[in-house]
């Protein structure tokens, strides 16, 4: 199982980013695969090959306007089918024995 966090923004737009990134969120969430919004990134969880196809599919979505694209990967691969989305969370709240702020 893979999780795979990805921040993707045009270069060339400016300061406010916010009408991209929302194309992009929307593919990720039209994908059915589970994922994380966060301020700085999105976290995805799959299979790599689907998670590589959404990554190509916002990639190619911001193609059609943006002449400078930036994109960060960064993959984390573990056998098993176990969810770490929400599990690498409890973990840590288990070692601290207190819920943590999300």
């Amino acid at each position: 199982m893979v999780l795979l966090e990805l921040t993707m923004s045009p270069l060339d737009k400016g300061e406010s980013l916010g009408p991209y990134v929302a194309r992009i969120v929307d593919i990720i969430d039209k994908s059915g695969i589970p994922y994380k919004l966060t301020p700085m990134s999105t976290i995805m969880e799959g299979k790599y090959e689907p998670l590589m196809e959404v990554v190509q599919k916002c990639f190619n979505e911001l193609q059609k306007d943006c002449r400078r694209i930036s994109v960060s990967i960064k993959i984390d691969y573990r056998t098993g089918n176990e969810s770490r989305l929400e599990s690498k969370i409890l973990r840590i709240e288990s070692l601290l024995n207190r819920e943590i702020s999300k």
